[in-house]
């Protein structure tokens, strides 16, 4: 008996609380379930702290747990929402130029700039806003204004996003080339996506973002679940096709670059989410991408922080470099599996 979509939902939920136990309890130093609940409640009562462990727990790997799942989340939707307003398994922040707009925008704020923390993501965040209001502006003159994103138009943003990531690609090499070794390697790291950096202020600022994003996606599901059928269909229904489609890219690029803000651009995790929860679920699930993403990002980050080591001599991954491994064979998996299809 095939379980319903809900309850497929609710499985990755499960593993996505399971695996966000296992990043914070195992790994290079186990933490038991009595010592957590230990240090957890001396924290919260102020009673007598377990030294050296109540660090390690509360601010090195429970911090980068709780904004890894966060991340994975805001990616997991980004990408979906995409894909499903524009009918292609392409259109996700990493291919369309967004995560490469917040790219060369943090990269030009730590090499020019000399920038760190806080004035990186918010130029990471400027960037991807700017390149996606300038992909969007791009789709629209060539399909006569008016607002609608139609078919063809939303094919034309994917080629206009693939250009400017190719453009914007060349910009960050050029000023990688220009920079001394030091700034370089430090842009560098920012560029492979990494929750390194991760701390209770990085996620309590994506947490809040969160707090408006995800009620707007859910307002919007019902909207696009309509708009899914046709543009003709969905204005018939009383659906505002124009506006909603506007809602709907100004919230996914949202997303995503509070996301990129909060850890560079963590690579295909918004490209892999949609589609293999829409298998997992038997069907289009914005839920089910949200935790498509997070269980993603949680397990690459414990493979790049505690497996790779072993098999490495010790070099600890970027969690972007694993991500990116994943998602460049399964791109190569979709583009044979549409050339079969078109055959």
């Amino acid at each position: 008996m095939r379980l319903p979509r809900l309850g497929r939902t609710a499985w990755l939920a499960f593993a996505v609380v399971v695996l966000l136990a296992v990043s914070v309890l195992l790994g290079s130093y186990t933490v038991t379930v009595p010592d957590f609940v230990r240090i957890v409640m001396a924290q919260l009562t102020g009673g007598k702290r377990i030294p050296g462990a109540s660090f390690i727990v509360l601010e090195t790997k429970l911090p980068r747990a709780v904004l890894g799942t966060m991340i994975g989340v805001a990616f997991g939707l980004s990408g979906a929402l995409f894909q499903r307003m524009l009918r292609n398994p392409l259109a996700s922040p990493d291919v369309i130029g967004i995560s490469s707009g917040a790219s060369a925008a943090a990269v030009t704020a730590i090499t020019v700039f000399g920038a760190s923390g806080a004035v990186v993501s918010g130029a990471a965040l400027a960037g991807a806003l700017a390149v996606a209001a300038l992909i969007y502006a791009i789709s629209r003159s060539q399909s006569g204004g008016g607002g609608n994103l139609s078919h063809g138009a939303g094919n034309r943003l994917i080629l206009a996003g693939i250009g400017m990531a190719a453009a914007l690609g060349a910009v960050v090499n050029f000023l990688l080339t220009r920079a001394d070794i030091r700034t370089a390697a430090e842009a560098l790291v920012w560029l492979n996506g990494s929750l390194n950096p991760a701390s209770w202020d990085r996620a309590g600022v994506l947490g809040v973002a969160l707090l408006v994003l995800v009620p707007a996606v859910a307002a919007l599901a019902g909207p696009l679940r309509i708009l899914e059928l046709g543009d003709d269909a969905a204005a018939a229904l009383g659906v505002r096709v124009g506006l909603t489609r506007l809602a709907v890219v100004l919230t996914a690029v949202a997303l995503a670059a509070v996301a990129t803000a909060a850890a560079g651009p963590v690579a295909f995790v918004a490209f892999l989410a949609g589609p293999i929860a829409r298998r997992l679920a038997g069907g289009p699930s914005l839920p089910a991408s949200a935790m498509l993403g997070a269980l993603i990002v949680l397990a690459a980050d414990f493979f790049a922080v505690n497996l790779a080591p072993l098999l490495l001599a010790g070099t600890v991954l970027p969690v972007g470099v694993v991500t990116g491994a994943l998602g460049a064979p399964f791109l190569l998996w979709l583009l044979v599996t549409a050339n079969r299809k078109d055959a």
